[in-house]
């Protein structure tokens, strides 16, 4: 079946062409979350060029070190026309690719090479030793190793001696921007109402294998329902291989902590202590690779005067699938696969607005650089900091959270309220952004502006009170 129309990635595909006027082979490392569309980028790069795609196997009982030199055998021999041979020994395989691709243009693609590694420990030194004898000689090959595990990429290859000063590029693929995941739903026929786009959205995020998965004859409404609470929806089993595949044995540390994040953002200790763990630098690595491989996020607080960090820090579950799936698929699985669900009316489940509500904030801080350009802060150096902003309560000071707090050099601190509504939003916005403003510590000479980014229209009377400085309706953002 043809790809989907490749949407995107203009600047991933511009550093990987300027590759193409080096008159030097290059090595690339692409890392990225599972779904986020590392092959599909290397494929369309990959168009009109010798490409030779190689890939590990996904970790299961019974894979073994052998299981994965025996499949890059078999691929070796189906795109090369070698027999197929049999060998416990990588640089064997390292240096029959290397005799098919030793001149003219040629790009290798190495992907979730963290699986093909898995139980060699040899693996990573006789792929430097063959680039170093074989691959680099042609100096118009092209080697590109990818995986999903973006912790361990970083610390296996970015960060290793052996090969420090031979990677050429390296590119973290991010989820897709708003506009883009516009232009992927009307590219698969999905042209419903703005709204409608933001509740598949605000299940999807910015992953595009998600999106793709989006029937456009069916309502967001639907969609969800068939995706999610359907027996054999594809989203209902995502969870597991997530999790499964990436982290293997440690999965289920990794699942505790995401789940414990769906509920509430937490500090360390919060999150040690709601996890039942023990406090160690351990735990403070798996948080690591979370973030690095773009489930949770770490947000601080700052000091308006410094624009410094304060020491407090908050963990989020920044990805909107694994939120949907812990609130309201995990707790329903046995039902969902009994087919109790397939009829459920989504907007009835318990908690929807507010859940939808933490969704559309995690899209949109996501797309913060648009908030930006809406407010006309164009230039990265107007910026002190920008984050979600939060103050813990003490005998002194109240608690305040503000979903989203830019603080420029000229002292305006632009307070940002998110609401994701099916209706116009009213004048109690007012009173709640005002509430927040007054709980606010700030030193003197700096001026507070209310911003409110919403999705489906405010009232009359809340544009006529000319209380906030913009109203940015998310929306347009969509076609910007």
């Amino acid at each position: 079946m043809d790809h989907i129309k490749f949407i995107g990635r203009k600047s991933e595909l511009e550093a990987l062409n300027d590759l193409l006027q080096k008159k030097m082979a290059s090595l690339v490392v692409i890392k990225g979350r599972r779904r986020i569309g590392k092959t599909r980028l290397i494929e369309e790069f990959s168009k009109g060029k010798k490409f030779f795609r190689f890939s590990g196997l996904a970790p299961d009982k019974g894979i073994t070190a052998q299981s994965q030199r025996d499949e890059f055998a078999y691929h070796l021999s189906k795109q090369t026309g070698l027999p197929e041979i049999k060998t416990d020994d990588w640089s064997k395989l390292f240096t029959l690719l290397a005799e098919k691709t030793k001149s003219g243009r040629c790009i290798i693609l190495l992907d979730e090479i963290t699986w093909m590694a898995q139980g060699d420990p040899t693996f990573l030194s006789k792929l430097k030793n063959a680039w170093e004898l074989f691959y680099k000689r042609n100096n118009k090959l092209i080697l590109i190793l990818c995986g999903s595990i973006s912790a361990w990429i970083e610390k296996n290859i970015l960060s290793s001696t052996g090969f420090f000063a031979r990677i050429s590029r390296k590119i973290t693929l991010e989820e897709l921007p708003l506009n883009r995941c516009n232009e992927l739903l009307e590219t698969i026929g999905f042209t419903r109402s703005n709204y409608e786009k933001f509740l598949i959205l605000s299940l999807t995020g910015g992953i595009p294998w998600y999106i793709e998965l989006v029937n456009p004859k069916h309502s967001a409404n639907d969609n969800i329902r068939s995706l999610c609470f359907d027996p054999d929806g594809i989203l209902v089993d995502e969870h597991k291989y997530i999790f499964h595949d990436l982290f293997g044995k440690r999965s289920g540390i990794y699942e505790k902590i995401t789940r414990y994040l769906a509920n509430q953002p937490s500090e360390y200790s919060e999150l040690v202590e709601g996890v039942q763990y023990t406090s160690s630098g351990i735990f403070s690595d798996y948080l690591e690779e979370l973030i690095e491989a773009g489930y949770i996020s770490r947000d601080f607080s700052w000091d308006f005067k410094t624009g410094k960090d304060k020491a407090i820090s908050l963990y989020r579950l920044s990805d909107n699938y694994l939120r949907f799936y812990y609130k309201y698929i995990h707790p329903k699985i046995n039902q969902i696969q009994k087919g109790q669900y397939r009829d459920i009316q989504i907007s009835s489940l318990p908690g929807w607005n507010g859940m939808i509500g933490f969704q559309f904030e995690s899209l949109v801080l996501k797309n913060r650089k648009i908030i930006q350009e809406k407010l006309h802060i164009l230039s990265p150096e107007q910026i002190v900091y920008d984050n979600p902003y939060f103050q813990k309560k003490t005998k002194r000071v109240p608690g305040c959270q503000i979903d989203y707090l830019i603080q420029t050099r000229l002292n305006s601190l632009f307070v940002c309220e998110i609401k994701f509504s099916k209706n116009e939003l009213t004048t109690s916005v007012i009173q709640e952004v005002q509430e927040k403003i007054k709980r606010v510590v700030k030193t003197k000479n700096f001026t507070c502006i209310p911003i409110l980014i919403h999705v489906n229209g405010v009232s009359s009377s809340v544009v006529e009170s000319d209380y906030f400085y913009k109203i940015i309706d998310f929306s347009d953002c969509l076609s910007d």
